[in-house]
């Protein structure tokens, strides 16, 4: 699909991709510019996973605990 195919019909793309599973390559002067494709499908275990992989900040848990001592003063 051209460019040009692309934007004037983007909502028809994404629908394409979205329902039918489609994968659309995206052309601008014969050469491919891009590929969408349908995204994988969210899992809250993967989301824990990535969560678990970084280490927790000290500073961010203060934050969040003034903020929470700001809010219940007003």
């Amino acid at each position: 699909m051209s460019a040009t195919e692309a934007s004037r019909g983007f909502s028809d793309l994404l629908d394409a991709v979205e329902h039918d599973g489609e994968s659309v390559r995206i052309v601008r002067h014969g050469r491919t510019v891009a590929l969408v494709v349908p995204a994988p499908p969210a899992r809250g275990a993967d989301v824990l996973a990535l969560l678990g992989r970084h280490q927790t900040d000290p500073a961010w848990a203060e934050a969040v605990s003034a903020l929470r001592d700001l809010v219940g003063e007003a």
